[in-house]
């Protein structure tokens, strides 16, 4: 009977969620193999950011997130020209005698009883501006990569040689590289008369110390190199050219066919008569545009790899020239139209390229334009992939494999527990829920299409604080979620729900002011968690008001 009831005890230990009893059971338990991470995020359920300070005084700042590794609160002056680095640390305070209470004193409800600021540094000059919208930092060395650019981007801007119509143009535009411990600025990459999508970092990504910035005018993907002295290194330009030595063996052709003419045209004018079409011999050095007579060397790999796919799907070559002309030849324009929207890094060696069209490029909403992806081999300079984004092969590699297309090699543990429908099976029974209503195929054509409108992933755009687990928590995701996005505010609280039985109500987060707001403007509402403590900021934003902020933290 004393056994049986041991028995009992510890097994009512082991299934209950206080505090106590799961660092007792953490004692006399050894979790299964590969589960002892699991098991230590558990803990979160009990130590959650439950209390919250409303219309915190804090200064006037541009709160842009926490860094990763949670060491750094990254923010931006007003007038978007200095950078403004704090240090996170606990709330500290003492009382004595008939001072002390329940409730905080004055001194510990304030932004500097949470944060330390470590420097402010500017990075804009007096005709730029900081992009507010853009930051990546890599935490081996605890590099950051901040924009700035000149503004506004000129939307009509004269035609340049090489340059693709209906984009618009930024008079400079510069990357710097800088050292979040001390704020020293290493280095800088500037871009002249380009365009680059810097919103929620869409036209750069970082993979280990390899960046890749999309010039969306030239149709460039520029490789860039993070050296560990804090330097800036072209790898390799992609777009016109495809190898290094490319434009070295176009150029020396070039010039051996002047020399040719020059012996065979009595005017010596270096110009190519065949059958009546003149042909540049520069005109290779031009990047592609509508009037181009010669195509980038990606496009070229692209139309190789669509034209072999067709070729091989027939084995009969009558059938083949048809295929040709119905899937190729009838859609030749439209390919050789698409443009590079944006890229992600698979690996070290491959390039995850979305295509669309010049509307899409430079619009904030995509969703409704076709798009194309294309998986590139820089190393072999081939396509290796391509599909269109109403395909279901590829939406069930997103499904399968979601994790891959996001999560770097070089991310430490607990970056892999942002969850997915690869990784989390109430992510997965949601996505599933959701497929179920698409009857039809023109549903299910739709369902594709929005879910692999998230690919190519943007970079670092995803929280991994613990609270956003939802093998943990279950919340709203239209009112907060891990995605780092602006959202619609609202005056009710957000609740965040075990799942665990009995599914209790472990936490609220509510933004804005305590009573709630006065009128009905439409507001718009950020949220920044700190990625292993429980502390969060939510950021209030309405028009011509100063931000409400609020702490959210454990007592």
């Amino acid at each position: 009977m004393v056994l049986e009831g041991t028995k009992k005890g510890l097994w009512i230990m082991s299934r209950s969620s206080n505090v106590a009893a799961r660092i007792f059971n953490r004692e006399i338990r050894t979790p299964p193999p590969g589960t002892s991470v699991h098991s230590a995020r558990e803990f979160y359920e009990n130590i959650v950011p439950g209390h919250t300070i409303y219309d915190v005084e804090c200064p006037d700042h541009l709160f842009r997130k926490f860094t990763d590794d949670g060491q750094f609160l990254v923010s931006f002056s007003r007038n978007h020209q200095e950078l403004i680095v704090y240090r996170p640390r606990w709330l500290s305070f003492s009382c004595t005698g008939d001072d002390c209470s329940h409730d905080l004193p004055p001194k510990a409800k304030r932004f500097e009883s949470f944060f330390t600021q470590l420097y402010c540094v500017t990075l804009a000059s007096s005709n730029e501006l900081i992009c507010k919208d853009f930051f990546l930092y890599m935490e081996n060395n605890r590099f950051a990569i901040f924009a700035t650019s000149t503004t506004p981007p000129i939307h009509d801007a004269p035609e340049l040689e090489g340059a693709i119509p209906g984009v618009p143009l930024v008079e400079k535009i510069t990357f710097h590289l800088l050292r979040l411990e001390d704020g020293d600025i290493l280095d800088k990459k500037v871009f002249h008369n380009d365009f680059v999508n810097l919103t929620h970092n869409m036209g750069v990504f970082l993979y280990d110390d390899l960046l890749a910035i999309v010039s969306l005018r030239f149709q460039t993907i520029h490789i860039l190199q993070i050296r560990e002295s804090g330097n800036l290194v072209d790898v390799r330009a992609i777009g016109l050219f495809c190898r290094e030595d490319d434009e070295l063996f176009l150029n020396s052709n070039a010039q051996a066919t002047v020399e040719w003419q020059y012996m065979a045209v009595s005017d010596k004018t270096p110009v190519l008569q065949w059958t009546g079409v003149s042909i540049d011999p520069d005109l290779h050095r031009r990047p592609t545009s509508r009037d181009s007579t010669f195509l980038t060397g990606l496009k070229q790999r692209l139309l190789s790899f669509v034209f072999r796919g067709i070729w091989n799907e027939e084995s009969d070559d009558s059938l083949r020239i048809q295929s040709l002309k119905k899937k190729f030849y009838f859609h030749f324009q439209d390919y050789v139209d698409l443009i590079i929207w944006k890229v992600q890094f698979l690996d070290r060696h491959h390039l995850l390229i979305k295509f669309g069209s010049v509307d899409g490029g430079v619009s904030r909403n995509a969703d409704h334009h076709p798009a194309f992806f294309a998986v590139y081999n820089m190393e072999t300079t081939e396509i290796v992939a391509f599909y269109q984004n109403s395909s279901e092969e590829l939406y069930n590699f997103f499904e399968q494999f979601c994790d891959h297309f996001h999560v770097a090699s070089g991310h430490p543990l607990y970056m892999r527990f942002i969850s997915s429908h690869s990784n989390n099976i109430h992510a997965l029974e949601q996505l599933k829920s959701i497929k179920c209503k698409a009857d039809s195929s023109t549903q299910m054509l739709q369902f594709v299409k929005k879910m692999l409108g998230s690919v190519a992933y943007s970079c670092q755009s995803q929280s991994p604080s613990p609270y956003f687990d939802q093998s943990l928590f279950r919340f709203d995701e239209k009112l907060i979620s891990a995605t780092d996005r602006h959202r619609q505010s609202t005056d009710h609280p957000i609740k965040f729900i075990t799942r665990r039985r009995p599914y209790t109500l472990k936490f609220k987060i509510k933004p804005g002011p305590e009573a709630g707001n006065a009128d009905n403007r439409a507001r718009k509402i950020s949220f920044l968690f700190h990625p292993s403590l429980p502390l969060a900021l939510s950021i209030q934003l309405t028009p011509y008001l100063q931000p409400s902020v609020n702490i959210h933290f454990r007592r």
